[in-house]
């Protein structure tokens, strides 16, 4: 219906698969919206149809982004590790920067003209697709390594990092930031909390009011307790977890379906979260 806004995120076509974790296409209605981005370990290449592509670094603390009313927005998420590559620099120069695409491309007039001209959101998010899959570089796959030993259901620590990867704990932080933006700790920190949340969406789309508990989730995604979880959450977000429960819900509470970006968050296979606690190397 018009004037209404709308939002679908999905997995990413095929062949950019492994350098991003989910598009979407984004439609805001007739009064414009400021929408909070979280920190989620990767960047983002988004665009606002009719403007210029845009690149957002790595954030290490809740930021937002104005979104006229009426506008388009497209984007594709980019996986933990992936950034440095795709831009061609260090990640961590992008770390919490919105940077104009055109300084990091060249050649984005081209993509810039084809997203204007495209028929459909969808056909623009199909060209933005195909650009970042032409952009990807060779990854640093120990940095890859880290990152799936950090994931939020592994378990991982980041003190066990060095000896599991036969590498010294400052050349793991200068390739980690090097290629993630973030070094390896912080990163820790983000893919953690990110694991909470994919707890609350889960929760949030079975509509399960009784499987609600911050306490056990703390634990089940590796705070220490909830007051733990409670300060990471207002350092990495800004609100309490409970607050962030509670905006999650009404947000959602159109039918956004927010599966493609938390489901990477939870044990491949499993409906909810577990965390798999994994022994520590000697």
């Amino acid at each position: 219906m018009a004037g209404e806004s709308s939002f679908v995120e999905r997995a990413p076509a095929p062949a950019l698969a492994a350098v991003a974790s989910l598009v979407w296409i984004q439609q805001v209605g007739d009064r414009p919206l400021a929408q909070r981005l979280v920190p989620h370990g990767g960047g983002e290449l988004r665009c606002v149809l009719g403007e210029a592509p845009r690149l957002l670094g790595p954030l290490t603390t809740a930021t937002y982004h104005d979104i006229p009313a009426g506008g388009t927005v497209i984007g594709v998420r980019l996986r933990p590790g992936v950034l440095g590559g795709l831009a061609g620099m260090p990640a961590d120069e992008l770390a919490d920067q919105d940077v104009a695409g055109t300084d990091v491309w060249r050649d984005l007039n081209r993509l810039t003209d084809l997203l204007g001209n495209a028929a459909t959101p969808q056909a623009a998010l199909g060209h933005l697709q195909a650009f970042a899959a032409r952009s990807a570089r060779v990854r640093d796959p120990l940095v890859d390594e880290a990152v799936r030993h950090l994931m939020p259901w592994r378990g991982g620590a980041p003190s066990a990092l060095p000896a599991l990867l036969s590498i010294s704990e400052r050349q793991l932080r200068r390739r980690c930031r090097a290629a993630a933006g973030v070094g390896v700790k912080e990163l820790h920190r983000i893919l953690r909390l990110q694991g909470f949340i994919a707890r609350v969406q889960a929760s949030v789309d079975r509509q399960d009011e009784a499987d609600v508990d911050l306490a056990r989730w703390a634990i089940e995604t590796g705070y220490t307790d909830q007051a733990h979880l409670g300060r990471e959450c207002r350092r990495l977000v800004g609100v309490t977890p409970g607050v962030l429960l509670a905006q999650t819900g009404a947000a959602c509470a159109c039918g956004h379906d927010h599966a493609a970006s938390y489901r990477p968050m939870l044990r491949p296979g499993d409906g909810r979260f577990v965390l798999e606690r994994r022994p520590v190397p000697a």
